[in-house]
């Protein structure tokens, strides 16, 4: 296993959910090739009376990037016992579109002699596997006009976001949050 390997998998455990099952789904997706660089999120969710723990891990390859997804779930009519569900997916890093790095820096002003560190990142990737549209009504500048003017619209690709924050999740995160996108971003350079 390399160093990067036993890293991700010391990444897992420390989450401590479920780390067995999570470890198992996101080294199958690998599938023993390198890793370059990896961000893991632990993130629970209230619902209701609920406590329900979704996972995130995020392994860049030189070829592909693969979002792992598992979500806890309390027993159901099929499955009377707790389970877990997993998800993965492995995107090629040549269908990557755009890699977006949202900085979100508190007291920006204060800072005279070196570059602040972000409290808060989003990281937004795009692929084209999920597009969104917003329409609105368009609307003409004449307030005296009655005419319909038809729909405007954008349509966007945001396949995957991921938000940390100094906050809620340490420092450190935001600090790996932007260290995996400049490393997502280089490897998606056109050359």
């Amino acid at each position: 296993m390399s160093e990067t390997s036993a890293e991700l998998v010391a990444a897992i455990e420390k989450a401590g959910y479920y780390p067995a099952v999570v470890t198992a789904g996101v080294m199958d997706s690998v599938a023993g090739e390198e890793i370059v660089s990896f961000l893991v999120h632990h993130e629970p969710t209230i619902e209701r009376d609920e406590v329900r723990r979704h996972i995130t891990v995020v392994v860049l390859t030189p070829s592909r990037l693969i979002l792992c997804h598992t979500d806890e779930h309390s027993g159901d009519d099929l499955l009377p016992e707790p389970y877990t569900a997993s998800t993965s997916e492995a995107v090629s890093l040549s269908s990557v579109k755009s890699v977006v790095i949202n900085k979100i820096t508190a007291n920006a002003a204060g800072y005279r002699s070196r570059v602040p560190a972000p409290t808060e990142a989003v990281l937004t990737v795009g692929w084209g596997g999920v597009s969104r549209i917003d329409i609105e009504p368009a609307i003409c500048h004449d307030p005296q006009c009655e005419a319909d003017h038809g729909y405007t619209g954008m349509i966007g690709s945001d396949d995957f976001s991921m938000r940390v924050s100094a906050a809620a999740d340490g420092p450190d995160a935001v600090s790996r949050l932007v260290t995996f996108s400049q490393a997502l971003s280089q490897l998606t350079q056109v050359r």
